[in-house]
């Protein structure tokens, strides 16, 4: 079943590659936005997933949801990174975890952009394009952080800034790519050595949080929602 769900994620991936100027629009919070292809893409995923596994359910980002339960899942984020979409960055990726008891027992991330297939299935291991892949070993002063700023969440901006200092003072230095499942594949191939970010949803990091843990590392979610 994971590679038909690796599948169906590199068929989503051609289909932002072959997006243009797709019309956006602003959602609630901070600079905020969804596109046009955000929602071909979901809407895709949800039939090709369906077809997969037709009992699951499917929670995905741009979609009013019902709250987590401990049938299988799908938690889907379509273009995780859509302003880097939006300004052509080349950043973004789709992000597909599938839950059992609102756990991930399967994660795949796609970066069409670089062609790299995450995929990771509980107590299988983590691999990019069918290598396995591992954590690094790095000391913490030395750390590469990769960081999200919960910009949608302005009340958490002054402490998402304090941290960032912290950061510099003590580890290496720090990154900010925009996609939360780029930074979680990197943290499990060893690019980065550390993830943080105040309030991350459960689309951003479904997927990446298996591919973390699977790959040698540790997941802890400060404010999961």
């Amino acid at each position: 079943m994971l590679m038909k769900i690796a599948a169906a994620a590199i068929e989503a991936g051609a289909i932002i590659l072959k997006a243009h100027g797709s019309p956006v629009h602003q959602k609630e919070g901070h600079f905020n936005f969804v596109t046009d292809t955000d929602v071909a893409v979901q809407s895709f995923l949800r039939k090709a997933l369906t077809d997969i596994l037709p009992e699951a359910k499917f929670f995905s980002e741009e979609q009013e949801n019902e709250p987590l339960t401990e049938d299988y899942t799908f938690v889907v984020d379509p273009i995780d990174g859509t302003l880097n979409f939006m300004r052509n960055r080349r950043a973004s990726a789709v992000s597909i975890g599938l839950l059992k008891d609102k756990m991930p027992v399967m994660g795949v991330i796609y970066n069409p952009y670089e062609d790299e297939l995450f995929t990771a299935e509980k107590g299988k291991g983590a691999f990019c394009n069918g290598r396995p892949i591992h954590v690094s070993q790095t000391p913490f002063e030395n750390a590469m952080v990769a960081m999200g700023t919960a910009p949608y969440d302005q009340d958490l901006a002054a402490q998402s800034m304090a941290f960032a200092r912290e950061f510099l003072l003590h580890a290496g230095d720090i990154r900010r790519v925009g996609a939360a499942a780029i930074d979680l594949s990197d943290v499990a191939c060893g690019r980065a050595d550390v993830y943080f970010e105040l309030r991350i949803r459960p689309w951003d990091a479904a997927a990446g949080s298996l591919l973390v843990t699977e790959a040698g590392g540790r997941f802890y979610s400060l404010g999961h929602e």
